[in-house]
């Protein structure tokens, strides 16, 4: 099923109304590789649907989080950042601390450690979370 058909689903579960601005904003949101919080997403919005306001996008992007079409990310900089959740595959980020620049990235060897982890101690890994924290080529020089 398509992430618009979960988030249908899930409105209707909960007794709330699919509207048009709510599917501006998932367009927008699935259609960007970026890591966005309520505020840059707000912004991108603005200059074509001036008529969305912030507090709609901040509990959009919630309800993406809650029926599973995204995950929200806390990186340490005091904002919620959401991505898409992707259930082909699993990459893990490199975060600058100087600008913000978020690296995905996925590396297989990290991944076969980290389930020769579990099994040596007998563990069931249900999910996980693997952020780098540094500098960016940019703000190295």
């Amino acid at each position: 099923m398509d992430r618009a058909s979960v988030f249908n689903q899930y409105l209707r579960t909960k007794g709330l109304k699919n509207t048009r601005q709510r599917m501006i904003i998932l367009e927008t949101f699935l259609a960007s590789a970026s890591h966005y919080s309520t505020e840059e997403l707000y912004q991108v919005l603005r200059t074509d649907h001036p008529r969305i306001g912030y507090a709609t996008v901040h509990r959009t992007l919630k309800l993406f989080a809650e029926c599973g079409i995204a995950t929200e990310l806390n990186f340490g900089d005091g904002q919620a950042r959401f991505e898409p959740l992707y259930t082909d595959h699993h990459h893990d980020h490199l975060v600058c601390t100087r600008c913000g620049k978020i690296i995905e990235f996925i590396e297989p060897r990290i991944e076969q450690l980290q389930r020769e982890v579990a099994q040596r101690y007998d563990f069931t890994v249900d999910s996980h979370r693997h952020e780098l924290y540094g500098r960016c080529i940019n703000c190295s020089q």
